[in-house]
Order: structure tokens, then sequence, then C-alpha cells
């Protein structure tokens, strides 16, 4: 039984891994493709209400507006020159997995943590299971 309890708990851990890495790779698209690079698109409201529909309409629940937003951010805050210098050649969604270790709905939490080296902080602290309880006492600058 132990086995079948690994097992399932490794398989959840892959899937949440491709999940957070296919919400951080549709933020990198965001903003490469749909915004051009800009920190902002002109019509971002827009953008991610038609962004929101069609994905919705293809894939189902996950991709509200303030969803696709956290998805750009979390990109703005784990640009791919910082992915890149992890990764030692170019990677697909399985290698780029590899980064990001926590569960999504930790990784929209970090985001509220304005300060870079206190998100880091924060983020090698979750396996330990202390930063969401941190993150809610600290000021979030």
């Amino acid at each position: 039984m132990e086995l079948l309890d690994a097992a399932r708990q490794a398989a959840a851990g892959s899937v949440n891994a491709l999940m957070t890495t296919s919400y951080w790779e549709i933020g990198r698209r965001i903003v490469e493709a749909e915004q051009k690079g800009r920190r902002r698109a002109g019509y971002g409201e827009q953008l991610m209400a038609r962004l929101s529909a069609g994905l919705t309409a293809r894939f189902g629940r996950g991709f509200s507006p303030d969803n696709l937003e956290n998805m750009r951010r979390f990109f703005a805050a784990y640009p791919l020159e910082a992915i890149s210098k992890t990764l030692s050649r170019k990677f697909d969604l399985s290698e780029l997995a590899l980064v990001f270790r926590l569960l999504w709905s930790a990784y929209v939490r970090l985001l509220a943590v304005k300060d870079d080296h206190t998100r880091r902080f924060y983020e090698a602290e979750a396996p330990r299971g202390a930063p969401a309880r941190m993150a809610d006492r600290q000021p979030l600058l």
C-alpha cells in the first residue's frame, strides 16, 4: 500500500508541476505574443477577456481573466532569463517543470510579495510549509 500511495503522490506532483509550468508558458505567450514584449497591452482588460473566452471554450475552467493575469504576472516574476540560467540547454515543458516545484496556488500567493529577494526567500521556505503563514504576517512590499 505504501508503494501505491507513493506512486499516487509522485503522479500528482508531476501533474501539478506540469500545470504550473503550463501556466508560466501561457504567461510568456501573453507577454511575448499578445503584448509584443511590452509591460502591458494598451487594451489589457479586453485582451484578457478575449483570451479567457477562447481558452475556456477549448479547455474548460481555470482560464478566467484574473487567472490569466496571474499567469502573466507569474512569467514577469520568473522571466525567461532567470529560468534559462537554471537549465543548461533549450528546454521543453517537462524540463521546465523541474524549475517550478510548488503548487500553482503557492506561486499565486508569492506573486503578492513585491520584493524579489523576499519572494525568493518564501519560495525556498515553501517545501517546509512555512511561506503561506509567513507571507500572511509580513507586509507585502
